[in-house]
């Protein structure tokens, strides 16, 4: 029996996909070996790749002047491929809401003149900054910003108020909420949360970005050499990029990203509603700024944090752990997290505090 799994990533991944790459794990459209299997060059997984490539821009309406490139690393290497190939003035400012944030910013400062324009550092990331009154530096090279914190449960709701050229990490957020692609200059996601298994990262970047990198920029970094390939320049990640082919088949079929905006925002506020109504849960993070798909909270004592995730775990609601930097527990409720997922621990959640009152 499957369990509901709320691990922050890698992570849950739709049941459908799964039976559909389950048919063609041995036998891949009657080539006669699996997609694992096959050559990156061969007509079968170049047309996976095309067919990937497609079906995300139209997921996400993404302009033709922007490039999409499946690459490797995940999405902490792109913390040094956005300065290596974005950098000309040799400046950029940060936003510091999370880890993940921090730790752009400090890979940054590798390769250039960095410097913190926000941060909620010093209320342990609990909130998300004032976006309207954000004051950068002139004559950078861009904003960044990570979209939604993975870790401690926050999300942007507006953006920045700025005309640079905005960067953005949305690992733990793409494609569960509708976004003005033609508002970033970039957007970089790890596949693992929400579309793929880990290994595959996608890049989407305005195409007059590309170009531009610095001399010292490694060749597998370079925008460039990937986008003239069409992310084949070697061997990709085949088996992240077909399975990322079948769950944007599948958010199609469920309606693309505005469907999924909503489903996540009734799995939101089920979970968000009990935990403020409760005496025992708490959820710390600012409301205005809550995540859609990482939902943080805390009982009173470490001993019943711990009860809980053995508990819920014993109940086939796994992953439930918090992260070491904030301890008690998290939910991640990404696209593939059934609302069922979300009812089934509640249900749990209800039990738990009555009988631990």
């Amino acid at each position: 029996m499957r369990v509901y799994n709320f691990a922050a990533g890698p992570s849950t991944l739709p049941l459908p996909v799964l039976e559909e790459a389950k048919k063609d794990l041995l036998d891949y459209q009657n080539t006669g070996m699996s997609i694992m299997e096959m050559s990156h060059r061969g007509k079968a997984f170049m047309a996976v790749n095309d067919e990937a490539n497609a079906l995300l821009r139209e997921l996400m309406n993404i302009p033709d002047d922007y490039s999409v490139l499946f690459v490797q690393g995940g999405a902490s290497q792109q913390f040094a491929a956005v300065p290596l190939n974005l950098l000309q003035k040799g400046k950029a400012d940060y936003i510091l809401t999370g880890n993940f944030a921090n730790k752009a910013y400090e890979e940054g400062l590798k390769y250039g003149d960095m410097a913190v324009c926000a941060s909620s550092k010093e209320d342990n990331y609990t909130y998300i900054p004032d976006m309207k009154n954000i004051k950068v530096r002139s004559d950078i090279d861009y904003v960044h910003f990570t979209y939604n914190n993975t870790i401690y449960g926050s999300r942007f709701t507006e953006l920045p108020n700025t005309k640079e050229t905005l960067v953005t990490d949305m690992s733990s957020c793409i494609l569960s909420e509708v976004v003005d692609v033609k508002k970033f200059g970039l957007i970089y996601a790890g596949a693992q949360k929400n579309i793929a298994p880990a290994g595959l990262t996608i890049v989407i970047v305005k195409k007059d970005l590309i170009g531009k990198q610095m001399a010292i920029c490694p060749t597998m970094l370079n925008y460039a050499i990937q986008d003239k390939n069409d992310s084949l320049y070697n061997t990709p990640p085949c088996w992240p990029m077909y399975i990322a082919m079948l769950v944007f088949r599948y958010l199609k079929k469920m309606g693309g990203v505005p469907a999924m905006q909503k489903i996540n925002e009734e799995k939101a506020k089920m979970l968000y509603d009990f935990i403020d109504n409760s005496k025992l849960y708490k959820n710390n993070v600012n409301k205005k700024d809550r995540s859609l798909m990482n939902v943080p909270f805390v009982c009173p004592t470490e001993e019943l944090n711990a009860k809980f995730v053995a508990e819920a775990t014993a109940n086939g609601l796994v992953s439930l752990k918090g992260h070491r930097l904030v301890g008690g527990m998290r939910a991640s409720i990404y696209n593939a997290m059934p609302v069922e997922g979300v009812k089934a621990l509640i249900d749990f959640m209800k039990k738990f505090e009555m009988e631990n009152k």
